[in-house]
């Protein structure tokens, strides 16, 4: 388990390769500092009350107790006397599944950033996910995981995250995006990713991350986790050909940040319903996620919404993919022991399914809302033009990622140039 909140934790760093590499050149370190951020803002406020909220005790199947484990008060004990006990959580130490699921909570307010790309002032960036993964993330997390409504009333499934990570945070994105507006031109200027090959790596270092991520959610080293890894394997090695294939047709040519995008949507997919499925169900979920995403992607030209990166596009079309096909796809041998329609299961869990998706795609949109409004009419939220022309880099942090300068000339008047200093 520590090894698998270890691959989670490098998701977010692999996400920022991810998002930068999609950047031009003038924001990508920017873009690398809004994931890494995240990482620091919300491991503060997940072991200081994010934690006690999301698993303390249910308080009306909305939120856990946020005094239980305040500050873990109550968790890092049981080491002085030798009839005291480290609390558990299941069979693993209780502070084990903190960090586990610290990891969950880091990565969601990350994956926020993709949308509000080359625009969105730093400062106002990490007020909003400390407000964003308090009221929404920390509560909708206990709903899904912690004992509340979505998880233990509604029964809804959710192994790994696609209701309160990826559509979560793929609405929330959709809101912000939606506030702070488009970039100045889009879309008729050319936003072209200025470093496929560091998007390619972050694409493998997600897909390297997510086997803790999914398989770790079993919580053991066991045949649940078995199963998880295999279906998050073949979901994602399919989908990344079925977003090729519409690039083909659509396109003319598949491209390599298709091919990330593919590896993306796949491992979003798959994440909801990775317990539930066989490998034909794997293969499916993947394939459709894959084709899917790559037309949903193009839907903000049509609707006018300036998500940069794609955020929409994937990780709420790829959630409410998994999330709701597991009620088609459901396989009563896998480890979740559930039915679909495709064995019998009828319309009862593809209707929770719904509900759950739609209840986290709703509450999430319309609070990120509520709070990117809140923070445009007070500390703003949105860089000059001026700033935006020049680079978020510049404009915000007072460094540039690639040095030009220092590399112009020939290498023999570098030699020159320094015989003479």
């Amino acid at each position: 388990m520590l090894m698998s909140a270890a691959l989670v934790l490098l998701m977010t760093p692999g996400l920022a390769f991810f998002y930068g590499g999609m950047v031009r050149s003038k924001n990508v370190l920017n873009m690398i500092m809004m994931s890494v951020s995240a990482m620091s803002v919300v491991a503060v406020l997940w072991v200081l009350y994010g934690f006690s909220i999301a698993f303390g005790a249910d308080k009306g199947g909305l939120i856990g107790d946020p005094a239980q484990f305040f500050g873990l008060r109550t968790l890092i004990t049981g080491f002085a006397g030798d009839s005291a006990g480290v609390p558990l959580a299941g069979t693993i130490p209780a502070t084990v599944f903190v960090a586990f699921q610290a990891m969950f909570a880091i990565i969601t307010v990350a994956l926020i950033s993709g949308a509000v790309a080359d625009r969105l002032r730093f400062g106002p960036w990490l007020v909003f996910c400390a407000i964003w993964v308090t009221v929404v993330y920390f509560p909708v997390a206990h709903w899904v995981w912690g004992g509340g409504w979505i998880g233990a009333k509604l029964e809804a499934i959710d192994f790994a995250g696609g209701t309160a990570v990826h559509i979560n945070s793929g609405a929330a994105a959709l809101a912000l995006a939606l506030v702070v507006g488009t970039r100045t031109g889009w879309p008729k200027a050319p936003w072209r990713p200025h470093n496929l090959p560091l998007v390619m790596l972050g694409a493998a270092l997600l897909w390297f991350g997510w086997f803790g991520f999914n398989a770790g959610s079993a919580a053991a080293a066991d045949g649940v986790a078995g199963v998880t890894f295999v279906t998050t394997l073949i979901a994602t090695a399919a989908a990344m050909p079925a977003w090729l294939l519409v690039e083909k047709i659509r396109d003319g040519k598949p491209t390599s940040l298709g091919a990330a995008s593919g590896i993306v949507a796949g491992l979003v997919a798959i994440t909801p319903s990775c317990s539930s499925v066989n490998v034909f169900g794997a293969l499916a979920i993947g394939a459709i996620a894959g084709a899917v995403c790559a037309l949903a992607v193009s839907l903000k030209f049509r609707l006018g919404y300036d998500d940069s990166l794609d955020v929409v596009g994937i990780h709420v079309v790829g959630g409410l993919l998994g999330t709701v096909l597991i009620g088609i796809f459901a396989a009563p041998q896998a480890p979740a022991g559930v039915a679909g329609l495709l064995y019998g299961g009828g319309l009862g869990l593809l209707g929770r399914q719904t509900v759950g998706a739609v209840a986290v795609l709703s509450y999430s949109f319309v609070i990120a809302l509520v709070i990117a409004v809140a923070l445009r009419f007070t500390i703003g939220l949105r860089a000059t033009r001026e700033a935006e022309a020049a680079g978020m880099d510049e404009s915000e942090h007072a460094e540039t990622a690639y040095d030009f300068a220092a590399v112009g000339g020939t290498a023999r008047s570098a030699v020159k140039e320094g015989m003479t200093a």
